[in-house]
């Protein structure tokens, strides 16, 4: 519908509705934060966070810092709990990530390469906070996620001061019977393997114990003597969800609160399902919001190919491009991956773009632009609707995943990899989109084209796992933007009848996506 009609009763029921679910969430979120102070900081080139009750003495210093490809923001249920209940914390982003516009160097699999300087910076950090936040002699607590709880315990093992260490979803290959102090392991319920590496931890410790004979939520040891080792599930969480759960929070509190002589009272920033209310909401806005824009065409435009012509255009492409990109270098950027994901979205969408010409009878120039819309009074048509389209996914999506989940908005150090990025994207979704709209579209062509793509990075993982075993980290943030940008995409479409509109947005948005997502990388340390 164009922009000048009227809302449908239905979609101004659910605009009201968004703006009331946006309105209570962010009321939450803010609540959480009454009676905290927040001081954004640099450390030592570090952006840091501390975070400190606003009235009354503040307590033991903890270090809480996040895992590969997070930011501060997204430990920020962790620090305002501590901080609520009286703890004095440090959140920093680490080298090539969130803010930090230094890259980090070094094999990052290798623990005397990448490892290595987070451990330094980390220390950084420590120095900083032992200098202006606490006495010589009072000790410091530390705090982690996935990679940096492998981090946080290194940095243990090598500090006196350090009395008491969380890892959240651990894995620390260096840790030994005897360090480090009072080391808790807190786990999701559907994080099986970490369990076990858990119980494993817990069972060093102790020779009568073996690992499967550890109990979750049961401590073994004594803070006095620094042997107190404890594993504790979050259950119906993963890797992500863990770090909302209120048991998680819960236990983080409890085991400091143990290894500083310390009783709080336990309160906890259960930011989760307000977070979640609020994502939902502005998603929901988006389809009211849909109507104000321009009617590009009057009757909808795409290929509308059946089965058959989906197979080949989505389904080759699936099949031909870890093939043809297994032999081809493809580290020409300074980050984790984002290289090769760029090249796989430009090699697909390119194939794609070939076999749509292919078996639409290989039309002309002008066949193809008459087609398309790419001149007039249509083409500002569509570039103005997909500029609004971006707009959205960028700032009003873009500023609540900033504020609320992780760093969105990066430093300018990470401009040429999103505009990489967008070089792929774009003629991925123009393809992607084109392919599966129009008139005559199968339902759900738009979900089996997403799957062939899945299905294509897992082609490329097994035919080099060691080169792109980290792919498989960033394929549920592919898939939530899939999600996401599927729906954004078919209501842009019944709007505006032309896929370029929702195909040039959703390349965008989801190159700025996963270019502030991975890690920057810069050459070898020294």
């Amino acid at each position: 519908m164009a922009g000048s009609g009227r809302f449908a009763r239905w979609d101004l029921g659910l605009a009201l509705a968004a703006l009331i679910a946006i309105g209570v969430a962010l009321h939450q979120l803010f609540g959480d934060e009454v009676g905290i102070e927040r001081e954004v900081l640099t450390i030592a080139d570090t952006p840091a966070t501390i975070y400190r009750p606003e009235a009354g003495q503040p307590g033991p210093v903890v270090l809480v810092s996040h895992g590969f490809a997070g930011s501060r923001p997204l430990m920020d249920p962790f620090a305002l709990t501590l901080a609520g209940n009286g703890y004095t914390v440090v959140s920093f982003d680490y080298l090539g990530h969130g803010r930090n516009p230094r890259p980090l160097h070094g094999d990052i699999t290798a623990q005397d390469g990448a490892a290595q300087a987070l451990v330094e910076q980390t220390e950084r950090v420590a120095d900083y906070a032992r200098a202006e936040l606490m006495g010589e002699a009072e000790p410091m607590a530390v705090l982690g996620h996935s990679m940096a709880s492998n981090i946080i315990v290194r940095f243990a093992q090598q500090r006196d001061d350090v009395v008491a260490t969380v890892g959240v979803s651990m894995f620390a290959p260096t840790v030994d019977a005897e360090t480090p102090a009072n080391v808790m392991s807190v786990v999701g319920g559907f994080e099986r393997r970490l369990q076990e590496e858990g119980q494993r931890v817990v069972a060093m410790a102790f020779a009568e114990l073996e690992p499967e004979d550890v109990e979750f939520g049961r401590t073994y040891g004594d803070f006095g003597d620094g042997t107190a080792r404890r594993i504790a599930v979050a259950p119906g969480v993963e890797h992500v969800g863990v770090l909302y759960s209120q048991v998680s929070l819960k236990e983080a509190v409890a085991w400091l609160d143990q290894a500083f002589e310390r009783d709080s009272d336990g309160w906890v920033a259960a930011r989760g399902p307000w977070v979640a209310l609020l994502l939902a909401a502005v998603i929901a806005l988006a389809r009211p919001a849909a109507r104000l824009l321009p009617r590009v065409a009057v009757v909808g435009q795409g290929a509308g190919a059946g089965w058959r012509r989906l197979a080949v255009v989505a389904g080759v492409p699936a099949l031909a491009t870890p093939l043809v990109l297994a032999p081809v270098p493809t580290d020409f950027l300074p980050v984790v991956i984002g290289d090769y994901v760029a090249i796989h979205f430009g090699v697909y969408g390119l194939l794609s773009m070939v076999l749509l010409w292919w078996t639409a009878g290989r039309p002309g120039v002008r066949d193809i632009a008459a087609a398309v819309g790419v001149s007039g009074r249509t083409g500002g048509r569509w570039l103005l609707g997909a500029a609004a389209v971006t707009a959205y996914c960028l700032v009003i999506l873009g500023a609540v995943l900033d504020q609320f989940v992780t760093v969105f908005y990066p430093s300018i150090e990470r401009l040429p990899l999103m505009l990489a990025m967008v070089a792929g994207t774009l003629p991925y979704f123009l393809a992607d989109e084109w392919l599966s709209r129009g008139q005559g579209m199968r339902r759900g062509a738009y979900a089996a084209t997403k799957v062939l793509f899945l299905v294509s990075l897992g082609l490329a993982v097994a035919l080099d796992p060691q080169g792109l075993f980290f792919l498989l980290l960033i394929v549920p943030v592919v898939v939530v933007f899939f999600a996401v940008y599927g729906l954004f995409s078919r209501w842009v479409y019944r709007h505006t009848g032309h896929p370029l509109v929702a195909g040039l947005a959703n390349a965008v948005a989801f190159a700025w996506a996963l270019g502030v997502t991975f890690p920057m990388l810069g050459g070898p340390a020294g």
